[in-house]
């Protein structure tokens, strides 16, 4: 038994690719957090061999489980930056003693995290770039509205400021910057326009309060989209934790770490973080990403990516309904090509 009640020897059916979901609804049905399109990422994980896999975004170590189970000549390095999900996967991962090590970590550190382990290159990196369970139904971590609690939103709690400040130390400009360019919130400006009033009555401490303000302010969504407070909750939590900047060096960083063949795969669960893969594995797969007005190559850019889905993979129905969470997930996966990357090998 892991220390989430999760008992994985009851579990019927094995861990292969593809087949019903229901094999994994019966493997994490007692878990607090399900890990999101596990057929599909298992689809890219060889059944043998001894294989390095770092698991960027560990959680609760629901990809890695399903992983070290498929494979068990296969060895794993867990990063978060989470010190509460770490020692949950560590106890999910007992199974397999003396197969991994896990680290609290940011995604971005991948590289110093792999020298540590002696590790020259890795064959998959995963980046599940999602919020578990545990972190979403904890009031006191403030990442959720659907229970009141401090604004807080820190991914590890002692690390930079927390959504309190931010809210209540930034200017007008900045804020309405924060909403719209990682919320992509309409009309930003009139949201950033009532918090600093707002505050100026009482400074923001708890989600609720928050989340009423969204509500009462019509138009900040896109039709048939999110809802405003959880557009606003997805900006403040990103603002906070640095987001995009972690992942823009953490997927140069995996790549650069990848063996020849070794594969890349990123689920994200917003448009603008899709864009950033999206926009970076297209031009990895490249050779030349000079201006297309310029008439000689002078970038000296090399492909380092074959691109394995073109279109990004979605949740199936039956996971959806099964865990509705997984709905906005995205997968998009690609190969390093043969060219060298600087590893001994």
């Amino acid at each position: 038994m892991n220390g989430g009640g999760f008992d994985e020897s009851k579990a019927e059916g094995s861990v292969s690719q593809g087949g019903s979901f229901e094999v994994y609804q019966r493997l994490f049905a007692d878990a607090p957090h399900k890990p999101v399109m596990p057929r599909e990422v298992l689809e890219l994980v060889p059944e043998s061999g001894a294989l390095k896999i770092v698991d960027a975004t560990v959680g609760c170590g629901g990809h890695s489980s399903l992983i070290l189970k498929k494979n068990s000549g296969a060895v794993l390095l867990g990063l978060d930056r989470d010190d509460g999900a770490i020692e949950f996967a560590r106890q999910r991962l007992a199974f397999a003693d003396g197969r991994f090590r896990l680290v609290t970590a940011c995604f971005s550190e991948i590289g110093r995290c792999a020298a540590e382990m002696g590790w020259l290159s890795a064959d998959i990196v995963l980046m599940d770039l999602g919020l578990s369970s545990l972190q979403l139904d904890d009031p006191s971590r403030g990442f959720s509205y659907m229970h009141d609690g401090p604004l807080d939103m820190r991914m590890g709690r002692d690390a930079g400021s927390a959504a309190s400040d931010i809210l209540n130390d930034c200017s007008r400009d900045e804020l309405a910057e924060i909403f719209f360019r990682y919320g992509e919130i309409r009309r930003s400006r009139k949201l950033a326009d009532e918090i600093v009033a707002e505050r100026s009555r009482e400074p923001f401490t708890n989600t609720a309060r928050l989340a009423e303000i969204c509500r009462r302010l019509p138009g900040l969504s896109r039709k048939r989209g999110l809802t405003a407070p959880t557009l606003c909750f997805q900006a403040l939590r990103v603002a906070v934790n640095d987001e995009m900047r972690q992942l823009e060096k953490g997927i140069a960083d995996a790549v650069g770490l990848l063996a020849p063949g070794g594969v890349i795969v990123v689920i994200s669960f917003n448009s603008a973080e899709d864009r950033i893969v999206k926009n970076f594995f297209r031009e990895e797969a490249r050779d030349c990403i000079c201006p297309p007005d310029f008439p000689v190559c002078r970038c000296g850019h090399v492909r380092r990516l074959e691109i394995l889905t073109r279109k990004p993979l979605v949740p199936k129905d039956d996971e959806i309904a099964a865990n509705r969470r997984a709905a906005p997930a995205r997968l998009r996966a690609a190969r390093r090509t043969n060219c060298s990357n600087g590893a001994n090998m």
